[in-house]
């Protein structure tokens, strides 16, 4: 649900995952074919390993970090693993690769490029977000919502990046 003013965008479960259906159906629909998913992390784990599932495809991860400050809220430094984790021992062929949104689009493009550079065995990328900003410098391959005045996006799991252990003892009164 966006709100009046357009700034936030508070997203249900069951919302969440009829998205990624439709990332789905995007890529499915283009009749491209790819060998691997690799999903970046944090944010493309769940539409990664959903996607990974439906294609019936390896599911590769790299590890990327830019929102740190204020329990996830404000983005800082860009941290790209050095490695990838994947099932096949190194990742090659064709790659689709997927995140959750294209927010600035730096990340997008930090790793594409990194991946164009050290990863030769990769034939063909391409990129798949569930949503893409208005304000992104990257244009993915495949995205299902654009959002004109590039709200902040509030995601199901969220309530996660605040809660410790010792909250869950209290609400499960264990």
């Amino acid at each position: 649900m966006l709100t009046e003013d357009g700034k936030h965008l508070y997203v249900s479960y069951d919302e969440y995952h009829n998205l990624i259906e439709k990332l789905a159906l995007k890529v499915y629909q283009s009749g491209w074919e790819f060998d691997t998913i690799l999903c970046l992390a944090r944010g493309g784990m769940r539409p990664g390993d959903i996607l990974s599932r439906i294609f019936d495809k390896p599911l590769a991860i790299m590890s990327t970090s830019s929102y740190r400050a204020e329990a996830g809220k404000v983005q800082g430094d860009l941290d790209i693993a050095r490695y990838i984790t994947t099932p096949k021992g190194e990742i090659a062929g064709k790659v689709l690769l997927v995140d959750d949104l294209a927010d600035s689009g730096h990340t997008l493009k930090a790793v594409i490029g990194l991946l164009k550079n050290n990863y030769a065995p990769i034939t063909e990328l391409r990129s798949a977000v569930i949503w893409t900003k208005e304000l992104s410098t990257f244009t993915p391959d495949y995205s299902v919502e654009y959002l004109p005045t590039n709200p902040w996006i509030h995601q199901p799991f969220e309530g996660y990046d605040s809660m410790r252990p010792a909250q869950l003892l209290e609400k499960w009164k264990l």
